[in-house]
């Protein structure tokens, strides 16, 4: 089959809270196509209320690929969501269905679309040396050791964005190359047509309620006692990927007693605003992109017009 006669894959990208997964679903109703998650909490087996899973109905109304895939002890990268995701995209098409990607890690959909570069896997002794040098010594030190080698990264990176400092610094060690030199080279990209949406509110304020609203309700579904359950276990703590994630990261510190109740929902709120924020930043710059608004009922018949 040539790349003209493949199916499309379809791509809805926004902040969280946005309405994506409704969007998605709805494009199920209609269309003969299945979907693929791009998120990097949904990954995770057992963290299902703090991440905005999809509810077992939906999943199994509308079946989610790449939900539920490891264990929170287990790391993820990049690399691995771009080997995974094109294998999916690959069966969907050779069923002759459309795959719809939706999410909101916005790396994820980068490294997919526009070709994964050739940094090095995780070591996990090399980064446990890294984040014990940062116990030592503070986060600025490895920001300042960041700066010495990888200058453009370090500008770029955030000296309280502890992961992604972990990971430049990682990178270099391992490849003795830099993660500006790596990222410049792009390995392969999806074939055929790719449409890409985003879907956000037309207000801040608009989104920013929608996201209270949405962690309140998490805690009333048992958000704490799920992050309890993770605790107990001896194998998991607040530095891996899986606890740093939005939501987790704050119960975690509260369930320790570093904050009060109130003040977890307070931080909690305010990183998953974050969050929604950087996700824009992301979107605004990116190209070819078809703008929607939450809860426009014309959501749907765009996308299926832009199909045509």
């Amino acid at each position: 089959m040539n790349t003209s006669e493949l199916p499309p894959v379809i791509c809805i990208m926004g902040p969280t809270a946005s309405g994506k997964t409704d969007l998605a679903m709805q494009l199920c109703d209609h269309l003969p196509c299945d979907i693929i998650s791009v998120d990097s909490a949904l990954i995770y087996k057992d963290m299902d209320i703090g991440s905005a899973k999809p509810t077992d109905e939906e999943l199994a109304k509308y079946p989610h690929r790449l939900i539920d895939i490891i264990d929170p002890a287990q790391s993820y990268s990049a690399a691995d969501f771009c080997r995974d995701a094109k294998r999916e995209i690959a069966e969907i098409r050779s069923n002759g269905r459309i795959p719809v990607l939706v999410g909101g890690t916005m790396m994820y959909f980068k490294s997919l679309l526009e070709g994964m570069s050739p940094l090095p896997n995780a070591d996990a002794k090399i980064r446990a040396e890294i984040i014990e040098l940062a116990e030592q010594k503070g986060w600025h030190h490895i920001h300042k050791l960041l700066a010495e080698v990888d200058p453009v990264s370090a500008q770029r990176i955030n000296e309280n964005d502890s992961q992604r400092l972990t990971r430049a610094l990682e990178v270099y060690r391992i490849s003795n190359k830099t993660m500006t030199e790596l990222t410049q080279i792009k390995g392969d990209t999806i074939d055929g047509k790719v449409l890409q949406f985003a879907i956000t509110t037309t207000e801040r304020a608009e989104l920013h309620q929608r996201i209270e609203l949405r962690f309140n309700i998490m805690l009333e579904q048992g958000f704490q006692a799920e992050v309890e359950k993770l605790k107990a276990r001896s194998d998991l703590n607040e530095n891996l990927p899986s606890i740093r994630c939005v939501g987790y990261r704050q119960m975690w510190q509260h369930l320790n007693g570093e904050m009060d109740y109130d003040e977890m929902v307070f931080r909690g709120v305010c990183a998953t605003r974050q969050l929604a924020k950087r996700q824009l930043t992301w979107l605004r710059g990116w190209p070819e992109l078809n703008w929607l608004t939450t809860n426009d009922e014309t959501n749907l018949q765009k996308v299926l017009n832009a199909l045509k």
